[in-house]
């Protein structure tokens, strides 16, 4: 190849790769020279340049002329430069070429190694700068390869790694299966950019729902919080900054239809949607849902501690699997619940007056619809009609035999 050949072939190297010409020939001249030290002396002082017209490789090597050398990498006796330059005198600086055969040959070899080593550090800058940006945003590639536990995804111009700890547990992946995840974070490294993963953070479902809700990419309705045990559960607090657009109505979606291609992306992560509370106790009772809260009262204000009744049959729902939704709630809202089961007014009746559940046809339910009516004892039962118990939701002939049992009771009694 000649020289004007390999100047060409630079140029066109230096467009496809976006690396100007000059940064080439600059890096080469210093790759040559670093080069030529092993065999002219680590000290020496080298001068290598390339024409960049041409192409044509010079390199020299300067030496100052002295009475008495202290140092032959950069020193020579007036006798020696007599040798190379006639005329030379003691304080001249003699510059004369490079050992041509060393020259040529590393000079080759050393062009060939700064291309292949540039352009490779160009491309990783560049991929860099391209992903760097994408932070936080959702990709999409194919599952290339396994490393220990962590998973490997394509991503067409470079790979992504998807860690253990930002899977979702219950999800097990193929050779080439399909992956969404968000970008965490970018990260620069030898090999490239670590483009790290993650479908466990609630930044993913957060771009999910983002994607799929149109009021929420507008702004119109705001997610303010988000927590999740992936895979399993999440919490989703939405607030409506328009007073017309239902904000759990938007993400649930006709039929449901939004909230369930969500659910589907996260391998059926259920998602408890809770309407914006202004309150700290509408709050807190909001946070337990699907659970429906009796009453909340605060405990202590100062290290967040509040106590959440339920009814009896919402208690194990309000907790929930090894206390999972108590948890999630704790972890949105920032404080410590104690969440209790609320004496049922059955129970209350019957700690007013035993008498009421001993007698015969006033069971449990029987006993729950008189507490709501308000009949709490056997004498309110005695002095009350068949009409006014059928009115309460007590079938025509139960209301009539424990009013008549009442009654007997009451006569029994006096």
């Amino acid at each position: 190849m000649s020289k004007s050949e390999m100047m060409t072939a630079l140029e066109q190297i230096a467009r496809e790769k976006n690396i100007p010409v000059d940064e080439i020939l600059s890096m080469i001249e210093g790759a040559v020279v670093s080069s030529l030290r092993k065999h002219v002396g680590k000290n020496a002082d080298i001068r290598a340049s390339i024409d960049r017209e041409s192409g044509v490789f010079s390199a020299v090597v300067a030496k100052k002329v002295v009475e008495t050398v202290i140092d032959p990498e950069l020193e020579l006796t007036e006798a020696d430069a007599q040798k190379i330059k006639k005329g030379a005198k003691i304080g001249d600086e003699l510059i004369y070429p490079a050992p041509a055969a060393d020259f040529a040959r590393i000079a080759a070899q050393t062009a060939k190694q700064v291309l292949t080593q540039r352009v490779r550090e160009v491309e990783r800058d560049k991929l860099y700068e391209e992903f760097k940006p994408k932070e936080g945003e959702v990709v999409s590639g194919a599952v290339h390869r396994f490393v220990e536990r962590s998973i490997i995804v394509d991503l067409g111009k470079t790979e992504g790694v998807l860690p253990p700890r930002e899977q979702i547990r219950r999800e097990r992946y193929n050779i080439g299966s399909n992956v969404r995840a968000v970008i965490l974070r970018v990260d620069k490294s030898q090999r490239g950019p670590a483009v790290v993963l993650s479908r466990a953070a609630d930044l993913f479902l957060q771009r999910l729902m983002e994607q799929e809700v149109p009021e929420i990419a507008d702004k119109t309705v705001e997610i303010v919080r988000i927590v999740r045990d992936p895979g399993f559960r999440a919490k989703v607090i939405v607030k409506s900054n328009d007073p017309r657009v239902d904000a759990i109505g938007s993400c649930v979606g006709l039929r449901g239809s939004r909230i369930r291609s969500i659910m589907n992306e996260v391998a059926g992560e259920r998602i408890d949607l809770i309407a914006y509370a202004e309150g700290v106790e509408e709050a807190l009772a909001a946070a337990l849902a699907p659970a429906k809260v009796a009453s909340v009262q605060v405990m202590d204000p100062e290290n967040r501690i509040a106590e959440v009744l339920v009814a009896e049959e919402q208690l194990a729902l309000a907790i929930g699997k090894d206390g999972q939704n108590v948890r999630l709630a704790q972890k949105l809202t920032g404080w410590t619940l104690e969440v209790k089961a609320e004496p049922s007014r059955a129970s209350a009746a019957v700690a007013a007056d035993p008498s009421l559940a001993a007698l015969e046809g006033v069971g449990p339910k029987t006993l729950e619809t008189l507490a709501k009516a308000g009949i709490t004892d056997a004498a309110k039962l005695a002095a009350s009609t068949v009409e006014e118990l059928k009115a309460a939701g007590i079938g025509e002939k139960t209301a009539a035999k424990i009013v008549a049992n009442a009654k007997a009771a009451a006569q029994a009694g006096a």
